[in-house]
């Protein structure tokens, strides 16, 4: 089980990894419009972000 959570940990960081690494500019321009977002709308994102993860276990771990 650990060297599962540690596998997909590490292939998150590969694929947050991606977009700073092929494109700078369009990297530093997401963070430009999140800084400007407000608490509530980058707490609704995250919330999205991980109902989807659980949903996508859920789907492809059974």
């Amino acid at each position: 089980m650990g060297d599962l959570l540690l596998g997909a940990l590490a292939l998150m960081l590969v694929v947050e990894g991606l977009l700073p690494f092929f494109n700078p500019g369009a990297w530093r321009r997401v963070f430009e419009r999140a800084i400007q977002m407000s608490d509530g709308q980058i707490r609704f994102i995250g919330l999205t972000s991980m109902l989807a993860g659980v949903a996508m276990l859920l789907v492809f771990w059974n």
